[in-house]
This record gives C-alpha cells, structure tokens and sequence, in this order.
C-alpha cells in the first residue's frame, strides 16, 4: 500500500484506508475537476506522494514568477526589524488581488528555506501554476526567529523553541498588516493559507487554530509535539504545549481545508501527529490526515505535502 489516508469525517469519526496508485515519482498529474456546476471539495480528491521529480526541477519556457528577498519589516512583537520572502506569481500585476499563502520553515531555519532562487517549492509552484495545476496567489516565507536579530546565533535548541512561539502572535500583529499594505492581497479567510513543516507544522496549526477567523487553510507537514499536551518527549521542551486544547471551531470559522501528513519512516513525529487528528476528529473538526508509506522526515516529502496543498487551496 503506497500510503494510508485518514479523511476524517465529524459525527462518525470514519477513517477511509486508501491506496495511491502509480510508482514512486512518476506520477504526472492533470488539474482536479468536479462536475458541471459543482462546489469544489478539497476532502473529496485522494492526496497523491508519486509526483513525478520533472515538477520539482526547472523547466525550460516556465515562468517563475519573482521572488522577492530578505524584504525587511518592524515587527513589535521581536521589538526588532524582521524579514519575509516573498514569491510574486508569473503575470503578477499590482492591479488585480490574490490569495495568499504563509509559509513557515522547520527548526533552526529561516525565511529563505522554502522560499529562494530555484528552491524546491520555488519551482513546485512555478510549474504547478504552468500546468494549471493550481490558482496565481502570494507565498510569503515568514522567519520563526521572533526576537533581537543580533542575538539569534547564541542561542541554544531550547531557547529558539519558545522563541518560535512568539511567531503565533507575531503573524497576526506584525507580518500579516505588513503584507497587506504592502502587495494586493486577500485579506478574508477563504483567501488566507498556512502551511509548514516540522516545527513550522505545529506552529502552523497553532496560527491556523489561534486565529481561526483569519485562516480559511492549514496545512502541516510531520508537526512536532507541542501544540497541545501529549505523552511524546515528555520531559522535554519539545513537550511544552502551546495551548491546551485546540479551540472548537464554529460554523463560521471551521477550516475550509485541513491537512496533515507524516512519512512512515519518520523517526520524530508519526506518533503526534496521529494524536492531533484523532483529537480534532474527536471534537468533530474535518480533517485529511495521511500517513504515508516509506517517506521520511525531510524535503522530499515536504515537497509531495505541498503539491497536494497547492492543488487544494483557494479553488
């Protein structure tokens, strides 16, 4: 079985086992379609991890749009100046208005990680978006680093984990106003993402969980322990909990689209982020959370999570 998905439905708590066909990265992919007329449904299409490589590598004739780096901004939360970058879309113009999606980066990583000169999602999304495979929006890679910049270097593991944290906050206050006064973006929650991975997936859920009425998408990628209390890594700061419950969503603030996945083969996570889809489950949050066959804890698999979010968001 290439891989096993737990769309989680609310009331019956009913997780569909299903299998992805195809071998490994040969997968190439054709637009999601609904019937005439249809609303569509991102829980209704399988997640697909055989994407073939072609999709993440440059291709001749393909516009990637422009990305712009190290784009500096105040932020009152840090109490310092902090940066983003950001990908504009191929035919960008400042006239028309567009979905936005934030990115956030694993540990000990910056706002240059996903988000680069021919970096992985960098390229994703530039093929994606010249193959029809998704919709023209605004990525914006945000820096977890949420404190004095000069300090950043000294500081040990356990210190950056709860400066991370002040990145919830800091999104809302600071990154997000910055960015809508600054490019034409959406600024409603059915045009607003959120996606990470690692460290920056369990951050996602908290900003995706912490401002519900702002994130229509969320998005995480093996997600650390963390986010609410578990029995992983007790004893440790990786255990520390961000909140101590996920927050019931109501009619008007459930996520439109909410999607987890860990590789089979992850040596950190597999346990946590199971829990955090049972516990959502249980409170009656939808959810598409995979566990999937042979991946590990790495860019491989990030880059498989963010062409299936990329074909589900802002549709």
């Amino acid at each position: 079985m290439k891989h096993l998905s737990r769309l989680l439905i609310p009331v019956l708590a009913l997780a569909l086992l299903l299998c992805a066909c195809g071998k490994k990265n040969t997968y190439i992919p054709e637009p999601l379609e609904t019937e005439d007329n249809a609303a569509f449904d991102p829980y209704a299409y399988e997640n697909r991890y055989d994407i073939a490589d072609k999709l993440f590598e440059k291709q001749s004739g393909v516009d990637y749009g422009t990305v712009v780096k190290d784009l500096t901004y105040d932020s009152t939360v840090a109490g310092d100046k902090k940066q983003c970058n950001v990908l504009l879309p191929a035919g960008y113009d400042e006239s028309k208005s567009y979905p936005v999606m934030y990115v956030v980066h694993g540990f000990g990583s910056s706002h240059n990680s996903q988000i680069d000169d021919d970096s992985y999602l960098t390229l994703l999304y530039g093929n994606m978006l010249h193959d029809g495979l998704t919709v023209p929006m605004i990525l914006v890679n945000m820096d977890m680093y949420t404190d004095k910049l000069a300090d950043k270097d000294d500081k040990s593991d356990e210190e950056l984990r709860f400066i991370y944290d002040k990145a919830v906050e800091e999104i809302h206050v600071d990154l997000m106003p910055f960015i809508e006064r600054t490019y034409p973006v959406m600024t409603d929650r059915e045009h607003t993402a959120v996606a990470g991975m690692s460290e920056g997936g369990a951050k996602s859920l908290c900003i995706g969980f912490t401002w519900l009425d702002e994130f229509g998408y969320i998005a995480a990628f093996a997600p650390d322990t963390g986010v609410i209390p578990t029995e992983f890594h007790k004893g440790t700061f990786w255990n520390t909990p961000f909140m101590e419950a996920f927050p019931r969503p109501t009619a008007d603030n459930t996520p439109l689209y909410l999607y987890m996945a860990v590789g089979s083969d992850d040596p950190y996570n597999v346990d946590a982020t199971l829990y955090y889809s049972d516990v959502l489950t249980g409170m009656g949050v939808k959810n598409q959370t995979d566990l999937v066959e042979g991946y590990e804890h790495n860019p491989t698999f990030w880059r498989q999570c963010f062409y299936n979010f990329l074909t589900k968001v802002f549709k």
